[in-house]
């Protein structure tokens, strides 16, 4: 899905909200197949004023999956999904909203045609300092960077990351 493309049933946007995607959501894999997920529309955001990390624990390792913390001048860019309000409960089911995992985080979001809209993310408060992405789910994360044409340099300040030892492989 490109920038610019909207998805059938777009009439419905009037009562369409914002959902910023930043860690696997972001991959056409996760997102529509895994979740089912079929927004309205999707373009390239920013989130202004928060930071890239990775420490809600999985497993007993040093791996971790993606969280965006405050952090002033700092900017994540992910996807913009507009979705449904039904759509937006189906998706905090599936990201344990209601096991207190992550909440909604209302955002307000740059697109990249320099529009301003208000959305919501999630954040979580189950953090644990040191934890890094795997191989695997760093994957996933610039699958779906490439499946949006994210910036280049953002691309890259996603390879910059060091990688957690999946604990579930063996040693190399």
């Amino acid at each position: 899905m490109t920038d610019e493309t909207p998805v059938a049933g777009a009439d419905n946007a009037a009562n369409a909200i914002w959902y910023f995607a930043y860690g696997s959501n972001l991959c056409r894999a996760i997102f529509h197949e895994r979740r089912g997920m079929r927004p309205l529309a999707a373009r390239v955001a920013w989130l202004d004023d928060h930071q890239l990390s990775f420490n809600i624990p999985v497993g007993p390792g040093e791996r971790g999956v993606a969280n965006v913390e405050p952090c002033s001048g700092s900017r994540v860019c992910g996807a913009a999904y507009l979705l449904t309000a039904d759509s937006c409960e189906r998706l905090d089911r599936s990201e344990g909203v209601h096991l207190e995992f992550y909440w909604r985080a209302p955002v307000t979001l740059w697109l990249a045609n320099g529009e301003q809209v208000v959305g919501f993310t999630y954040r979580s408060a189950r953090t644990t300092e040191g934890r890094l992405p795997s191989p695997r789910y760093m994957g996933l994360l610039l699958a779906g960077a490439a499946e949006h044409g994210l910036p280049d340099d953002y691309v890259e300040s996603l390879r910059a990351f060091t990688l957690a030892r999946d604990e579930r492989e063996p040693p190399a």
